[in-house]
């Protein structure tokens, strides 16, 4: 089952099970090793949401279907790693 969904804009969107909702990638960006059902995104990933909004900071790499969030995140999977949930 894949764990990547691509838009029309050349991002590549993956759920976060962290932050409950979905980050993306951008080709030139991130490279991509193109394989869906165990995407490996280098570097890492870094989301800061606004101040006011209810969302955490979520930074992380995700290598071979795996999302390991790195100790910096602000949710409750921070220091963890888990498998990347199916889109």
């Amino acid at each position: 089952m894949p764990k990547i969904h691509d838009l029309p804009d050349g991002k590549h969107v993956f759920f976060c099970p962290g932050c409950q909702c979905g980050h993306w990638a951008e080709d030139g960006r991130w490279t991509f090793n193109r394989d869906y059902d165990k995407p490996t995104f280098s570097p890492s990933v870094l989301v800061n949401y606004l101040p006011d909004s209810p969302k955490p900071r979520c930074h992380s790499f995700v290598t071979d279907g795996k999302i390991q969030f790195l100790s910096d995140c602000t949710h409750e999977l921070a220091g963890q790693t888990v498998d990347l949930p199916d889109w």
